[in-house]
């Protein structure tokens, strides 16, 4: 006589469902905003240059505002990713957040092709600063959110690590944030603030450390 399976068959809840398919949305958008980045590098076409170091050297604001709008995308990429790593499931609200999210990323990245297109002044630098600063806030407050709904997070999560991981998840809007007042300063100025980030993680994580532990 045939055999069979008498092993129930485990089934996704809508819930988780839906968050395999916010996952997937997110990763694409990501996907899509690394790949416009690496358009708007400078090509050999658009002059006639001698060499490679003198089309980058011609072009290097324009390089470095591609590099930071690369870093910036990888970080909250990798970000997100970890956060998800967290959640069983989402609902419509956390979705909801979360498409926010993946609006303000397409503002930083219109922002970036609007600067390397055209001449860059205050307005433009002040629009990236702000996109990046929507970004962060904007995965900051899905977290807050997942956290007050226990069936969205994973059980095995500590209330003192869930608050751990929302003072470390401002290091970038809070670099973002601190970028803005040298907006007004200069173009070098602005992209040098942004290597506060370092500090400003190591700040947070050691914050995050002292909670975890008590």
């Amino acid at each position: 006589m045939a055999e069979y399976n008498t092993q129930p068959v485990l089934r996704l809840s809508q819930s988780a469902l839906q968050l395999r398919r916010l996952e997937t949305l997110m990763d694409v958008i990501f996907a899509l905003v690394i790949w416009r980045l690496f358009t708007l590098l400078p090509k050999p076409s658009e002059g006639d240059w001698e060499s490679v170091a003198a089309m980058l050297g011609a072009n290097w604001i324009d390089v470095v505002l591609v590099a930071i709008g690369l870093l910036i995308t990888i970080t909250y990429w990798e970000q997100n990713n970890k956060l998800f790593g967290y959640l069983d499931g989402t609902d419509n609200r956390h979705t909801a957040i979360a498409i926010m999210q993946v609006f303000f990323l397409l503002l930083f990245l219109y922002s970036i092709v609007i600067g390397v297109h055209f001449e860059r002044d205050p307005g433009t630098r002040l629009l990236e600063s702000s996109a990046a600063f929507l970004v962060g806030i904007a995965s900051f407050i899905g977290w807050r959110y997942a956290i007050t709904r226990p069936k969205l997070v994973s059980p095995e999560l500590q209330p003192g690590e869930s608050q751990a991981i929302s003072i470390r998840t401002l290091a970038e809007p809070l670099t973002a944030a601190v970028t803005i007042p040298f907006v007004f300063v200069g173009p070098l100025a602005w992209e040098l603030a942004w290597l506060f980030y370092p500090l400003i993680g190591y700040l947070l994580r050691r914050r995050a450390r002292a909670i975890a532990a008590v």
